[in-house]
């Protein structure tokens, strides 16, 4: 037997010409141990290890706001596009957050849409002085390649503006080759690392150290933009909610008011 050293949820571990596979809790389908395991697969896994199926939910934003489910996925570990809880259903993105508003069971999602662009802002306890940028962003940039083994060319920004980190991953279907990690898993990942329940085998989550100095982080929210807008109602989303996606719709509008610009 092996050890799945980047996921703790894995049971019948075996060593296949010389790689360590093992079998995913609650769903058997056997995941690769040398890298990151699709988040459908982990979902899923959490949801038979937890009693009550649900965690606290964060309450500000296209952020994740219907917290953990049991997920059907593909043999690949991909999120099914469609997703029921007994009669009702919703669509979900790459990421497996909701991109619709509930609906019976009738509900058509014709494709699982891409999550390209995930943004992780995080802020920090008080400090006397503010952390050193480029340390700051050597620190996160060298922990996403290394850690979590995206390619750093899916890193788009690492921005510092105290308290506040915001970090950019972006991966349009286009950008990822075969073998690159998901952002969507590694923002996964990520996630569970801060919050201290990392997905490891035997490890302890992420410890944030800057200029060898450790870094205490009090919130991190996570937002998802997708290749192809969210299909909300207005009346079931909150202004906070209303007001990310106006930002995020901008935001794209002005990079391709841009990109027209510069190609004349």
């Amino acid at each position: 037997a092996c050890v799945c050293q980047k996921n703790k949820r894995v049971t019948n571990c075996r060593t296949e010409n010389g790689q360590c596979r093992c079998d995913a809790i609650g769903s058997g389908v056997t995941v690769d141990c040398s890298t990151l395991t699709s988040k459908c697969l982990l979902m899923k896994a959490e949801v038979m290890g937890s009693k009550s199926g649900r965690r606290e939910k964060p309450k500000d934003a296209f952020e994740d706001t219907d917290g953990l489910y049991d997920p059907e996925c593909e043999n690949s570990g991909a999120f099914k596009a469609k997703q029921c809880n007994g009669t009702t259903c919703w669509c979900v993105n790459t990421a497996g957050v909701r991109r619709t508003d509930k609906h019976d069971s009738d509900l058509k999602c014709s494709q699982l849409v891409r999550t390209m662009w995930i943004i992780i802002e995080m802020k920090h306890a008080e400090r006397n002085a503010p952390l050193n940028t480029e340390s700051l962003k050597k620190f996160f940039t060298d922990t996403i390649t290394n850690r979590y083994q995206l390619d750093g060319r899916y890193i788009t920004n690492v921005l510092y503006e105290n308290p506040y980190i915001t970090i950019d991953l972006k991966q349009n279907s286009s950008a990822k080759s075969l073998g690159d990690v998901d952002i969507a898993d590694v923002a996964y990942y990520f996630e569970k690392d801060v919050k201290g329940q990392s997905i490891f085998y035997n490890n302890a989550g992420l410890n944030v150290s800057i200029d060898n100095e450790p870094v205490t982080l009090e919130k991190t929210v996570v937002y998802y933009v997708d290749e192809i807008a969210p299909e909300f109602s207005m009346k079931s989303l909150t202004p906070g909610l209303i007001a990310v996606i106006v930002v995020v719709v901008i935001a794209i509008v002005a990079a391709i008011v841009v990109l027209v610009s510069s190609n004349k």
